[in-house]
Protein backbone atom coordinates (compact mmCIF):
# COMPACT_ATOMS: atom_id res chain seq x y z
CA UNK A 1 0.00 0.00 0.00
CA UNK A 2 1.31 3.43 -0.93
CA UNK A 3 2.18 5.88 1.83
CA UNK A 4 -0.26 8.79 2.19
CA UNK A 5 0.84 12.16 0.89
CA UNK A 6 1.56 14.79 3.50
CA UNK A 7 -0.95 17.64 3.49
CA UNK A 8 1.43 20.58 3.36
CA UNK A 9 -0.89 23.11 1.72
CA UNK A 10 -1.08 25.20 4.89
CA UNK A 11 2.63 25.20 5.72
CA UNK A 12 3.63 28.84 6.18
CA UNK A 13 6.78 28.81 8.33
CA UNK A 14 9.14 25.85 8.52
CA UNK A 15 12.33 25.56 10.59
CA UNK A 16 14.85 22.88 9.60
CA UNK A 17 17.28 21.94 12.39
CA UNK A 18 20.35 19.87 11.53
CA UNK A 19 23.88 19.33 12.79
CA UNK A 20 26.06 20.35 9.83
CA UNK A 21 26.32 22.30 6.61
CA UNK A 22 25.17 20.00 3.76
CA UNK A 23 22.82 17.92 5.97
CA UNK A 24 19.77 19.56 4.40
CA UNK A 25 21.12 19.00 0.90
CA UNK A 26 20.80 15.22 0.92
CA UNK A 27 17.20 15.29 -0.31
CA UNK A 28 15.47 17.63 2.12
CA UNK A 29 16.38 20.76 0.15
CA UNK A 30 14.26 19.52 -2.77
CA UNK A 31 11.23 19.55 -0.45
CA UNK A 32 12.26 22.97 0.87
CA UNK A 33 12.23 24.24 -2.70
CA UNK A 34 8.68 22.93 -3.08
CA UNK A 35 7.54 24.64 0.11
CA UNK A 36 9.17 27.96 -0.78
CA UNK A 37 7.73 28.07 -4.30
CA UNK A 38 4.30 27.39 -2.76
CA UNK A 39 4.63 30.42 -0.50
CA UNK A 40 6.17 29.13 2.73
CA UNK A 41 9.08 30.77 4.53
CA UNK A 42 11.77 28.27 5.46
CA UNK A 43 14.72 28.88 7.80
CA UNK A 44 17.71 26.70 8.60
CA UNK A 45 19.36 26.24 11.98
CA UNK A 46 22.72 24.44 11.94
CA UNK A 47 24.09 23.43 15.31
CA UNK A 48 27.73 23.33 14.16
CA UNK A 49 29.79 24.85 11.38
CA UNK A 50 30.97 21.43 10.20
CA UNK A 51 34.56 22.45 10.89
CA UNK A 52 35.73 18.88 11.55
CA UNK A 53 34.35 17.46 8.33
CA UNK A 54 37.11 18.21 5.83
CA UNK A 55 40.73 17.31 5.22
CA UNK A 56 41.92 20.79 6.20
CA UNK A 57 42.25 22.75 9.45
CA UNK A 58 38.94 23.49 11.21
CA UNK A 59 39.64 27.23 11.19
CA UNK A 60 39.63 27.08 7.40
CA UNK A 61 36.90 24.47 6.96
CA UNK A 62 34.23 26.16 9.09
CA UNK A 63 34.02 29.46 7.16
CA UNK A 64 34.33 27.62 3.85
CA UNK A 65 31.43 25.34 4.65
CA UNK A 66 29.35 28.29 5.84
CA UNK A 67 29.88 30.01 2.48
CA UNK A 68 28.90 26.88 0.58
CA UNK A 69 25.81 26.49 2.77
CA UNK A 70 24.78 30.07 2.08
CA UNK A 71 25.00 29.37 -1.66
CA UNK A 72 22.96 26.19 -1.24
CA UNK A 73 20.30 28.15 0.66
CA UNK A 74 20.07 30.71 -2.12
CA UNK A 75 19.35 27.97 -4.67
CA UNK A 76 16.19 26.83 -2.87
CA UNK A 77 15.03 30.23 -1.56
CA UNK A 78 16.04 30.02 2.10
CA UNK A 79 16.82 33.49 3.39
CA UNK A 80 17.41 32.85 7.09
CA UNK A 81 20.45 30.73 7.92
CA UNK A 82 21.77 30.50 11.47
CA UNK A 83 24.91 28.55 12.30
CA UNK A 84 25.69 27.94 15.97
CA UNK A 85 29.17 27.32 17.35
CA UNK A 86 28.71 23.96 19.06
CA UNK A 87 31.62 21.57 18.35
CA UNK A 88 31.43 19.53 15.17
CA UNK A 89 31.99 15.81 15.68
CA UNK A 90 31.50 15.92 19.44
CA UNK A 91 28.02 17.38 19.71
CA UNK A 92 26.58 16.52 23.12
CA UNK A 93 22.96 16.45 24.26
CA UNK A 94 22.71 19.22 26.83
CA UNK A 95 20.32 21.71 28.35
CA UNK A 96 22.36 24.47 26.71
CA UNK A 97 21.79 22.96 23.28
CA UNK A 98 18.08 22.43 23.96
CA UNK A 99 17.80 26.05 25.03
CA UNK A 100 19.53 27.24 21.85
CA UNK A 101 17.07 25.35 19.67
CA UNK A 102 14.06 26.40 21.76
CA UNK A 103 15.26 30.01 21.49
CA UNK A 104 15.33 29.83 17.70
CA UNK A 105 11.88 28.23 17.62
CA UNK A 106 10.50 31.10 19.71
CA UNK A 107 12.27 33.63 17.49
CA UNK A 108 11.15 32.22 14.14
CA UNK A 109 7.76 30.91 15.33
CA UNK A 110 7.39 28.04 12.84
CA UNK A 111 4.28 25.97 12.26
CA UNK A 112 6.47 23.01 11.38
CA UNK A 113 9.93 21.87 12.51
CA UNK A 114 12.00 19.38 10.50
CA UNK A 115 14.96 17.36 11.75
CA UNK A 116 16.69 14.03 11.21
CA UNK A 117 16.24 10.71 12.98
CA UNK A 118 17.84 10.20 16.39
CA UNK A 119 17.91 6.42 15.97
CA UNK A 120 21.28 4.69 16.23
CA UNK A 121 20.70 2.91 12.94
CA UNK A 122 18.94 4.34 9.89
CA UNK A 123 18.20 3.05 6.42
CA UNK A 124 21.65 3.82 5.05
CA UNK A 125 23.63 2.49 8.03
CA UNK A 126 24.80 3.72 11.43
CA UNK A 127 23.56 7.20 12.19
CA UNK A 128 26.19 9.89 12.79
CA UNK A 129 26.57 10.77 16.48
CA UNK A 130 25.97 14.47 15.81
CA UNK A 131 22.81 13.66 13.85
CA UNK A 132 21.43 11.59 16.71
CA UNK A 133 21.98 14.45 19.14
CA UNK A 134 20.54 17.05 16.78
CA UNK A 135 17.37 15.07 16.21
CA UNK A 136 16.64 14.30 19.85
CA UNK A 137 17.47 17.81 21.04
CA UNK A 138 15.14 19.25 18.43
CA UNK A 139 12.28 16.96 19.40
CA UNK A 140 12.64 18.00 23.05
CA UNK A 141 13.12 21.68 22.21
CA UNK A 142 9.78 21.74 20.40
CA UNK A 143 8.13 21.05 23.75
CA UNK A 144 10.48 23.40 25.61
CA UNK A 145 9.53 26.24 23.27
CA UNK A 146 5.90 25.95 24.34
CA UNK A 147 6.51 25.80 28.11
CA UNK A 148 6.94 29.14 29.87
CA UNK A 149 8.51 27.45 32.91
CA UNK A 150 11.28 25.71 30.97
CA UNK A 151 14.18 28.06 30.23
CA UNK A 152 12.46 31.11 31.79
CA UNK A 153 15.47 33.16 30.75
CA UNK A 154 14.07 33.08 27.21
CA UNK A 155 11.04 35.02 28.44
CA UNK A 156 13.48 37.51 29.96
CA UNK A 157 14.86 37.92 26.44
CA UNK A 158 11.37 38.89 25.30
CA UNK A 159 10.62 35.53 23.68
CA UNK A 160 7.13 34.28 24.46
CA UNK A 161 6.38 30.57 24.36
CA UNK A 162 5.48 29.16 20.96
CA UNK A 163 3.63 25.96 19.95
CA UNK A 164 4.93 23.94 16.99
CA UNK A 165 2.12 22.02 15.31
CA UNK A 166 4.12 19.32 13.52
CA UNK A 167 7.54 17.71 13.80
CA UNK A 168 8.75 16.02 10.61
CA UNK A 169 11.60 13.53 10.99
CA UNK A 170 13.51 12.14 8.03
CA UNK A 171 15.43 8.89 8.22
CA UNK A 172 12.87 7.24 10.53
CA UNK A 173 10.23 4.71 9.51
CA UNK A 174 8.08 7.00 7.33
CA UNK A 175 4.41 7.69 7.76
CA UNK A 176 3.93 10.15 4.88
CA UNK A 177 5.60 11.38 1.72
CA UNK A 178 5.86 14.61 -0.23
CA UNK A 179 5.63 14.32 -4.02
CA UNK A 180 8.17 16.44 -5.89
CA UNK A 181 8.13 18.08 -9.30
CA UNK A 182 11.11 17.95 -11.62
CA UNK A 183 12.01 21.54 -10.77
CA UNK A 184 12.26 20.58 -7.09
CA UNK A 185 14.55 17.68 -7.94
CA UNK A 186 16.74 19.97 -10.05
CA UNK A 187 16.97 22.49 -7.21
CA UNK A 188 17.91 19.73 -4.80
CA UNK A 189 20.69 18.59 -7.09
CA UNK A 190 21.96 22.15 -7.56
CA UNK A 191 21.94 22.83 -3.83
CA UNK A 192 24.13 19.81 -3.06
CA UNK A 193 26.47 20.79 -5.89
CA UNK A 194 27.07 24.09 -4.06
CA UNK A 195 29.11 22.13 -1.50
CA UNK A 196 31.80 21.75 -4.13
CA UNK A 197 34.92 21.84 -1.99
CA UNK A 198 33.35 19.70 0.73
CA UNK A 199 32.38 17.01 -1.79
CA UNK A 200 35.86 17.15 -3.33
CA UNK A 201 37.19 16.00 0.06
CA UNK A 202 35.03 12.84 -0.11
CA UNK A 203 36.69 10.37 -2.48
CA UNK A 204 34.21 8.30 -4.43
CA UNK A 205 31.19 10.45 -3.61
CA UNK A 206 28.67 10.09 -6.46
CA UNK A 207 27.82 13.13 -8.57
CA UNK A 208 24.93 15.13 -7.08
CA UNK A 209 22.77 14.70 -10.17
CA UNK A 210 23.06 10.93 -9.93
CA UNK A 211 22.80 10.60 -6.17
CA UNK A 212 19.96 13.01 -5.43
CA UNK A 213 17.80 12.21 -8.45
CA UNK A 214 18.16 8.49 -7.80
CA UNK A 215 17.37 8.77 -4.11
CA UNK A 216 14.28 10.92 -4.68
CA UNK A 217 13.06 8.54 -7.38
CA UNK A 218 13.45 5.61 -5.00
CA UNK A 219 11.58 7.37 -2.21
CA UNK A 220 8.88 8.40 -4.64
CA UNK A 221 8.05 4.74 -5.28
CA UNK A 222 6.73 4.42 -1.72
CA UNK A 223 3.99 6.93 -2.54
CA UNK A 224 3.41 6.13 -6.23
CA UNK A 225 5.15 9.29 -7.39
CA UNK A 226 7.99 9.83 -9.84
CA UNK A 227 9.99 11.58 -7.13
CA UNK A 228 9.34 12.13 -3.45
CA UNK A 229 10.72 12.49 0.05
CA UNK A 230 9.57 10.62 3.12
CA UNK A 231 8.98 11.71 6.71
CA UNK A 232 7.73 10.36 10.01
CA UNK A 233 5.11 12.94 10.95
CA UNK A 234 4.46 13.76 14.61
CA UNK A 235 1.50 15.94 15.59
CA UNK A 236 2.44 18.06 18.60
Amino acid sequence: MALPRLDDDDFRRVLCVVAHPDDTEYGLSAVVHRWVRRGAEVAYLLLTAGEAGMQRPPAEAGPLRAREQREACDVVGVRELDILDHPDGTLVYSLELRRDVARRIRQFRPDVVVTNSWAAQVGWGLNHADHRVAGLVTADACRDADNRWVFPELADEGLAKWPVSKLLVYGDEPTHGVALEQEDVAAGVASLACHEQYLADLPGHPAPEEFIAGMLAEQGKAMDADHGYLFAVHEL
